[in-house]
Formats: structure tokens, C-alpha cells, sequence
């Protein structure tokens, strides 16, 4: 059974930083596309981002590009976002995802396992 316990949310003001975190155990982590999906109340969840099991492919939602970054490290089984010059509409629960293949990442369908978010705000 595969775990995702996300970690680094809280309250920021707009402009400001966070870094998110995701520790997974169990299964096998280093083959696995992840992804970070957020959902805002009354909304769908949307993707965020995504990684390859290897690392050499990352992928943006247009509305976080170049704020963003999807990061992974296979040896202590953990993906990370660190997000920067947050604005009030990136708030949300953030959601750490795993698929066991990597197809469509950006079809929240496509991925096996969740985590059970963590809350992010950005005031403004």
C-alpha cells in the first residue's frame, strides 16, 4: 500500500513562498510519475504540475508557469513544489498524486494514490 503524507502548507501573504513537500512509502516511488493537483472550494481540482519517475520531465498548468517548480528526490522518496509570488487564487487544498504509468499526467484519473492534501492560502 502506497502513502502520501504532504507537508508545508499554510498562510502567506501575495507575493511570498512556499514549499511543499510529499513523503511517500511503501510501493515503488522511483518508478512512479507524481503529480501535485490543488482544488479551491467550490471547484474542481485541477492539475498543478507533474514529474517523470526519472526527473527529466516536468509539466506546468499555464497558470503557475514560471512560478512553480515540480521537484523529486528518488532516494529518499520524495517530490516537492516550491511555489513562489503566490497570488490569492492559488489557494487551495494542494494534493501530492502518484501513477504507476505515466500517460496524460495532467488527467487527475490517470494517477493511483493520493495524499490527503494540505492546506495552502495566499492572502491579499
Amino acid at each position: 500500500q502506497v502513502q502520501l503524507v504532504e507537508s508545508g502548507g499554510g498562510l502567506v501573504q501575495r507575493g511570498g513562498s512556499l514549499r511543499l513537500s510529499c513523503a511517500a512509502s511503501g510501493g515503488a516511488f522511483p518508478t512512479y510519475t507524481m503529480g501535485w493537483f490543488r482544488q479551491a472550494p467550490g471547484k474542481e481540482r485541477e492539475f498543478v504540475a507533474h514529474i517523470s519517475w526519472i526527473g527529466d520531465s516536468s509539466n506546468y498548468a499555464d497558470s503557475v508557469k514560471g512560478r512553480f517548480t515540480i521537484s523529486r528526490d528518488n532516494a529518499k522518496n520524495t517530490v516537492s513544489l516550491q511555489m513562489s509570488r503566490l497570488k490569492p487564487e492559488d489557494t487551495a487544498v494542494y494534493y501530492c498524486a502518484a501513477a504507476i504509468a505515466g500517460y496524460a499526467p495532467r488527467n487527475a484519473a490517470n494517477y493511483n494514490y493520493w495524499g490527503q492534501g494540505t492546506q495552502v492560502t495566499a492572502s491579499s
